[in-house]
């Protein structure tokens, strides 16, 4: 993160995309994490989850939400005057993650409002968006970002 920020609320307006790509994701990483933290048969068993509805390994949701907020913080987050979130509005998994998927993250501002109490700050909702190297939309995201204003 660098000292000052480059990014502030002023920054952030309606239509404003950020797109990065994401690294490949392997079969060891997906049983890994659903090891630890979602151990269903079809995230952690290549056998179990050939004969499941997905017909292989997939990684868990929760998986491609945490490598969407890893390319949300590379993408731009780490260079704002992020103040944190209040949350997220809206979490869809439309297709399965698969090792091997080329994963291609898009981040688009849907609307920014500065604070009514507080001057020095705006709130800003993104829709994220997750798709996979055949153009197809795994992971589709609404949630609110808090920024503080650009110094006088």
């Amino acid at each position: 993160m660098s000292a000052e920020p480059r990014l502030f609320f002023e920054d952030f307006h309606a239509g404003m995309t950020v797109e990065r790509d994401l690294p490949v994701l392997s079969e060891q990483e997906i049983i890994e994490f659903a090891t630890k933290y979602d151990p269903q048969s079809f995230h952690i068993d290549p056998e179990r989850a050939a004969g499941s509805i997905y017909g292989g390994l997939i990684a868990s949701g929760w998986h491609t939400v945490s490598l969407m907020m890893r390319a949300i913080c590379e993408g731009y987050l780490l260079e704002a005057a992020s103040l944190g979130s209040p949350g997220v509005d809206n979490v869809r998994w439309l297709k399965p993650v698969r090792a091997g998927d080329r994963l291609h993250m898009r981040m688009t501002v849907e609307s920014a409002r500065p604070s009514r109490s507080r001057p020095d700050r705006g709130s800003v909702v993104h829709r994220w968006q997750l798709l996979n190297d055949r153009d197809e939309l795994v992971l589709d995201m609404t949630g609110i970002g808090m920024f503080r204003c650009r110094p006088r």
